[in-house]
């Protein structure tokens, strides 16, 4: 069988013929006799070498970048169509919709005195003082309670995010 030099050998494996001898002291390749290289078997084992994850710094593995790829892209389907089913909300309308409850929750929360000062102003019975309070707070409290109903409200509002 006919040797080759470490300049035959890095030009057919498009390397450079330090990177022949970098390969020979790791044990990648291996000499036939002293700076004579087999091509054939050269050719093999610089193979077996980069399909063992020995691929030059920087590589790009084509199938995992493809299945990365591809993955990703059903996944974007996946969610588009839980968004157009809503079995998912974009951030964006979760925003807006907790933004308006709490804020009518504010407002409500905000009335109680005001709502309640004259009555109570003359009311001596704590008892009574305490059921005006606590239906008061229940109401502001209610506000939260109607979760489902602030996002039917946005979803009948349409797919631009108009609210009712």
């Amino acid at each position: 069988m006919k040797l080759y030099t470490a300049a035959v050998v890095a030009e057919w494996l498009d390397i450079s013929e330090r990177r022949v001898r970098q390969l020979r002291d790791q044990k990648v390749l291996e000499e036939a006799r002293p700076k004579l290289y087999r091509l054939k078997d050269c050719v093999h084992r610089y193979i077996d070498f980069l399909r063992k994850d020995g691929t030059p710094e920087g590589a790009v593995d084509y199938n995992q970048e493809r299945a990365k790829l591809v993955r990703t892209k059903r996944e974007r389907q996946e969610l588009e169509l839980q968004l157009e089913r809503r079995e998912a909300l974009a951030a964006s309308e979760v925003e807006e919709v907790m933004t308006d409850m709490l804020l009518r929750f504010r407002q409500r929360v905000r009335a109680i005195p005001v709502k309640l000062a004259p009555a109570l102003a003359t009311e001596t019975d704590q008892t009574e003082i305490f059921m005006a309070l606590k239906q008061a707070t229940d109401e502001a409290l209610e506000e939260l309670a109607d979760f489902d109903n602030a996002f039917s409200a946005v979803e009948e509002g349409g797919e631009d995010g108009e609210t009712q």
